[in-house]
């Protein structure tokens, strides 16, 4: 009966596709109720196969667009449709009670779905069933298939194409899985992975659109939950997939506006981002003309003047934050966002009304507070970029602005001016020379210092509330917004500002820098205040007029980058001799929680490493027979003296000097906006090719130097760090966090990271020039140095700004390929075009090159900047680039270069422009990360740990105190630790991947594992042997740690191969053991000198140790009884020695007359060890007891 059950069940299966629709759940039923756990798996896979619901709808489908053509068949046709939504319903009713009652049905539909390995395999069906699957819950775990669903989505293999067409196609079977389509998508939207996260605000979004009132309202209500949640990530995602529904859909979201509304009570967990996504919505829902959510309007009209009316600055921010969001709503010009509609009718009186009043309110509430002023004026510059605002407002804003700038801080030049204030008044930085007369200037210093005299007259705000505050904190933000008033306005053309890009400043006499230690501690702060501001001002000119295509104005721009990078020398030297300063606000959507750190003299920091030094070393003097290389990784590590450009900060090694990082104050500078990166179009021209050109009258088109190129590409650099996420992880943080990690970043999140990656391809060609550029100024330098890349001769500043650039190229590119947006289908093209571009720098090809082919010409490309790479941190960079090219392509031989290019690296002396060679934690971290790469990219890992380990530290110890290996010119007495942190976890990892030993293994197999083996024990036997000579407490640490997982790694997976192996291949055992007994008698000495140490950090490590050693004595016997030799295995007693050793004394044994060679130490510190047979006596037993085993085997 079975087999003929079986037989019926294939013929029935066979015709599956040729049912009628009518029959199929009744087909479905009789396959599913004949089903045994034996065959459950294979029966579900064929069924699967044979399934096909597209062709249960097209035809309808087809059926139904053929009745509109004829009338008289209209009603048969949507009675057919509705007929086969029915059948495919109730088929799946059927499915649904089989996994339900049947866990074999259950389990089985969970392995097809899962053994499908590719998206185009995936059916409709497999997110049906897994819906089912979810609701049905008693069968098989909620956990199981959202693991599955979530696995599936990260490897792209069932994608938002399939869930549109569930939706769509079989939106009455998945209306009735609601709930688990709910569940599944608050589960996905809570996940690290972005592509699982955007699947999840998808199955939102179709829920909303395609479901009933009721299913709308959970919707909306469950994004709210989300969104008062307290994860920004899922903040983010919820307030997007909300703002994607009131654009889309805002008649139905409208009747939901008071749901929404109650995330207002949340409003201080959100960030101003947040604050601005949540008022666009609400402000969408309440202005839009003839939607149900105007109820809210007086709601938010309320909260809106409270938050205004408040003086903490927190709430006053919300303040202009939400109603500036208003205004954008209430005078939307509804003609440019409404392209399909022709008759839209213009604004009311009323709307224009409210919305000026709105306006007047929000200014008068924030012109007595300067950072309130500056804040409103950004809010406002990013609401008329949009370009969406009514034509009457726009006019009117750009009218007003205009003339409030010139009167707030533009005045006439004059050539002589009475000074009275605190610094001597200065006009500097005028590119428009020879239009002095009758020229303007950008009002400063006498603005700085009015501001500053009224805080330090009276601070209380009640004094200034009859009166304007004009400061030049708000300078910046209120010609951004001056400057895109005129952009909307006369189509991107600024003619009637462009003298602003020109015009000097109202500053000081900057030769007051040189001599600023003399200046009392208010006109230091005066200085530093006004340099803050300069910079702020050029940086948000250089914003303003970068597209602009004029070749003069081009000039301009560059000339106010030279001025910027000018300036920013003169600030360190600023900051430097004011400690504790605080900088002016530049950014105002954000608290800065941050102060910039003090600055530490150069000569304290020493002396206190001194004094660590002291202390360290009066603690080890009770160590005996300490090797004179034991201090040689206890120095404290000093920075990498590489810099990184001129805002990197610098170091003076003078006593008593004082340094300063910049970048600490990034947060105090105006955030450049991305199209200033167009001037990288620009050529470089190095120093010494412009000589003293730069000190004369300009009449040549000015060129991108050195040091303006370093500030562009860190400021690139780190937006595209911000942006493109290699680890898809690093989004997730809680909203209790500091923000001030997206601080100067506010235009940046505008864009998508898509739209950040196009950008970037725009620029890949400048990159890649100035990547050349760089690599011909060292190929040049090596050339006239016979080689060597940077000697004292060179132009240091030079060299240095020249390896900045190398660097950061290298680390923009990375950035760009590691971005896990190129793993998405829809960033496929993008990839491609990006890969095109540089493979076309080496080879211009006339076709088009398929995707592996340009992988490969781009790894030729990159990889040929390795000869003049000139610092270790940029090998590492370049190395991970060319790691992530490779990932992305199935050429096996990448590997093997890899390794090649990073033992290059490593075998090479790296000498900084200054003559002296690289030293610090920077560069330590460096080298651990190239050794890594080289070691996991090697072909045999065991036997490059030999080579450098067995040759590399041999030609260290023959070689003097400062000396380094000749094979390895990087590996030193400062760097041995490095070295041999990495190689201990090498070998740890790699012996972790020799599977375990097994009885069914070939002969082959055995001795290939057990030259493994033998290979992996010598190289442990020489790293732990090594301990005797480099006997530092950070060595002995990392020692301790991987002998004590090697040895585990060995019980677990080594020992029952020699369980196996010991009669055929009884002398390579022997071998092995006796190596590796020899290690572990030295790491037993180690627990001995870490305990008369009482070195915590290091006896932390001994028990687990101990415990180990005592295992592995008694493992080697139970191996020895298993082969029945266990004769020829004793106990002994092993003394406690120290690391060279010499056996350790207690008190008892010295108190005893000496001479016995037995140890008399407590029981806890003895150690029980196999001791191999050390004389022939001992290997003539051991053979006499293998041959008797072997006789008796025989009989």
């Amino acid at each position: 009966r079975a087999e003929l059950l079986v037989e019926v069940r294939h013929s029935v299966m066979s015709t599956l596709s040729a049912v009628k629709l009518d029959d199929l759940p009744v087909v479905v039923k009789f396959i599913l109720h004949a089903i045994t756990a034996a065959d459950a798996i294979e029966v579900i896979r064929e069924l699967r196969k044979n399934l096909e619901l597209e062709s249960c709808v097209l035809p309808c489908q087809l059926q139904a667009s053929q009745g509109k053509q004829n009338q008289n068949a209209k009603g048969t046709s949507v009675s057919r449709e509705n007929g086969s939504n029915d059948c495919v319903a109730i088929m799946f009713d059927v499915i649904k009670a089989a996994v339900r009652f049947q866990k074999v049905t259950a389990e089985a539909w969970i392995k097809a779905i899962e053994s499908v390995d590719s998206a185009a395999e995936h059916k409709v069906i497999d997110l049906l069933v897994l819906l089912i699957l979810h609701s049905a819950g008693a069968s098989i775990s909620k956990k199981q298939v959202e693991k599955l669903l979530r696995s599936k989505i990260r490897l792209d293999q069932i994608r938002d194409q399939l869930l549109q067409v569930a939706f769509r196609s079989h939106a009455l079977v998945v209306r009735e899985y609601f709930p688990s389509v709910l569940s599944l998508a608050q589960t996905l939207l809570r996940s690290p992975d972005i592509s699982v996260v955007s699947f999840g605000s998808q199955m939102y979004k179709y829920a909303f659109m395609m479901f009933d009132s009721y299913c709308q309202q959970e919707v909306v209500g469950a994004l709210v939950t989300h969104v008062c949640s307290g994860f920004t990530a899922e903040v983010d995602i919820s307030l997007d997939v909300l703002t994607d529904l009131v654009s889309q859909s805002s008649s139905a979201m409208a009747i939901y506006a008071v749901f929404v509304k109650g995330i207002l009570d949340y409003m201080d967990n959100l960030s101003p981002q947040q604050i601005r996504k949540l008022f666009f919505i609400l402000s969408t829902l309440a202005f839009s003309r003839g939607l149900e959510g105007s109820h809210i309007q007086d709601d938010m009209h309320i909260i809106i003047r409270k938050q205004l009316s408040s003086t903490i600055s927190k709430y006053k921010r919300i303040g202009i934050i939400g109603a500036v969001m208003m205004v954008g709503s209430m005078a939307c010009d509804r003609s440019k966002v409404d392209t399909c509609s022709s008759d839209v009718p213009a604004m009311s009186k009323e709307s224009f009304r409210q919305a000026t009043a709105l306006l007047e309110l929000v200014r008068s509430c924030s012109e007595h507070s300067p950072e309130a002023a500056a804040l409103y004026y950004d809010e406002m510059a990013n609401l008329v970029q949009k370009g969406n605002l009514d034509p009457q407002v726009q006019e009117l804003i750009g009218r007003s602005v205009l003339d409030d700038f010139q009167e707030d801080f533009v005045v006439d030049l004059i050539p002589d001016i009475a000074n009275k204030y605190l610094l001597p008044l200065k006009c500097m930085f005028n590119l428009d020379e020879e239009e002095s007369e009758g020229g303007i200037v950008i009002n400063l210093l006498p603005l700085l210092s009015n501001s500053l005299a009224n805080a330090s007259i009276d601070g209380k705000p009640s004094k200034q509330g009859a009166k304007k505050c004009v400061s030049p904190v708000s300078l910046a933000s209120f010609f951004r917004l001056l400057r895109l008033c005129e952009e909307v306005q006369h189509d991107g053309n600024l003619e009637e500002i462009d003298a602003l890009l020109g015009c000097p400043l109202h500053l000081t006499n900057l030769e007051l820098v040189e001599k600023v230690e003399s200046l009392s501690k208010q006109e230091r702060e005066l200085l530093c205040s006004l340099l803050f501001h300069a910079i702020n001002w050029f940086r948000e000119v250089v914003n303003g007029f970068c597209k602009l295509q004029d070749i003069e104005m081009k000039g301009k721009v560059l000339l106010r980058l030279q001025n910027i990078t000018q300036l920013q020398g003169l600030l360190e030297k600023c900051i430097t001799a004011t400690p504790g300063y605080v900088p002016p606000l530049a950014n105002f959507d954000s608290e800065i929680t941050e102060v910039p750190p003090t600055i530490v003299p150069a000569a304290a920091a020493k002396k206190r490493n001194k004094d660590l030094k002291g202390k360290r070393k009066h603690k080890s003097e009770g160590s005996k027979n300490s090797s004179t290389d034991s201090t040689q990784t206890e120095e404290p590590a000093e920075e990498s003296q590489m810099p990184t450009g001129n805002t990197q900060g610098k170091e003076n090694n003078e006593e008593g000097k004082v340094f300063v990082n910049l970048a600490n104050y990034r947060a105090y500078f105006r955030e450049l906006d991305i199209n200033v990166f167009f001037a990288l179009q620009s050529g470089l021209v190095t120093k010494s090719q412009l000589d003293s050109e730069l000190h004369t009258k300009v009449t040549e088109v000015v060129q991108l130097g050195s040091a303006e190129l370093v500030f562009l590409l860190e400021d690139l650099s780190r937006k595209l760090d911000y942006m493109l996420v290699a680890n898809v992880t690093k989004k997730i943080l809680f909203l209790k966090v500091k923000g001030d990690r997206d601080v100067g970043f506010s235009h940046l999140r505008q864009m998508t990271p898509q739209q950040l990656a196009q950008f970037t391809l725009k620029l890949l060609n400048p990159l890649c020039n100035h990547l050349e550029n760089a690599h011909n100024f060292f190929q040049a330098s090596m050339a006239e140095n016979n080689g060597v890349v940077d000697v004292l001769g060179s132009d240091v500043k030079e060299s240095q700004r020249m390896a900045a650039c190398y660097q950061l190229l290298l680390q923009i590119l990375n950035t760009l390929f590691a971005w896990c947006g190129f793993a998405q289908n829809e960033n496929r093209k993008l990839l491609k075009s990006a890969l095109d571009v540089l493979a076309n720098r080496l080879k211009a090809g006339d076709g088009e090159l398929g995707m592996e082919e340009l992988f490969r010409q781009t790894f030729r490309y990159l990889q040929n900047f390795q000869s003049t790479i000139p610092s270790c941190a940029s090998a590492v960079t370049l190395t991970q680039l060319l790691i992530v090219i490779s990932s992305r392509s199935s050429d096996g031989q990448c590997k093997e270069k890899i390794a090649t290019i990073a033992r290059g690296f490593l075998c090479q002396s790296w000498i900084l422009p200054t003559g002296e060679k690289e030293k610090g934690n920077k560069y330590n971290e460096a080298l651990d990360t190239l050794l890594c790469i080289y070691l996991k990219h090697t072909d045999d890992v065991l036997k490059s740990v030999e080579e450098i380990a067995g040759v590399g530290v041999p030609e260290l110890l023959n070689s003097t105190k400062e000396g380094n290996s000749r094979t390895f010119p990087t590996l030193t007495r400062q760097t041995f630790l490095v070295f041999y942190r990495v190689m201990m976890r090498e070998l740890d990892s790699s012996v972790k991947e020799i599977p375990s030993g097994t009885q069914s293994d070939s002969a082959e197999v055995q001795i290939e594992k057990l030259l493994r083996w033998n290979l992996a024990v010598r190289d442990f036997h020489i790293l732990v042997n090594l301990v005797k000579v480099f006997d530092s407490r950070p060595v002995l640490g990392v020692c301790l740690k991987h002998g004590r997982l090697f040895i585990e790694s060995f019980l677990k997976q080594g020992m029952p191969l020699l369980d196996y192996s010991f009669k055929k291949h009884r002398d390579d055992v022997h071998s092995l053991l006796k190596t590796l007994q020899l290690s572990t008698r030295q790491l037993h000495h180690m627990c001995g000198h870490s305990k008369i140490n009482q070195d915590t950090n290091l006896t932390n490590h001994v028990p687990l140790l101990k415990k180990l050693l005592e295992l592995f004595v008694y493992r080697v016997k139970a191996m020895l009884t298993i082969n029945k030799c266990q004769e020829a295995f004793w106990l002994g007693n092993l003394k406690n020695r120290d690391l060279q050793g010499e056996e350790i004394l207690t008190q008892q044994s010295q108190e005893e007359s000496g001479g016995d060679e037995e140890s008399v130490l407590p029981e806890d510190d003895m150690e029980e060890e196999v001791e191999e047979e050390e004389n022939d006596e001992c290997e003539s037993d051991a053979r006499k007891a293998t041959r008797d085993d072997e006789d008796s085997d025989s009989d």
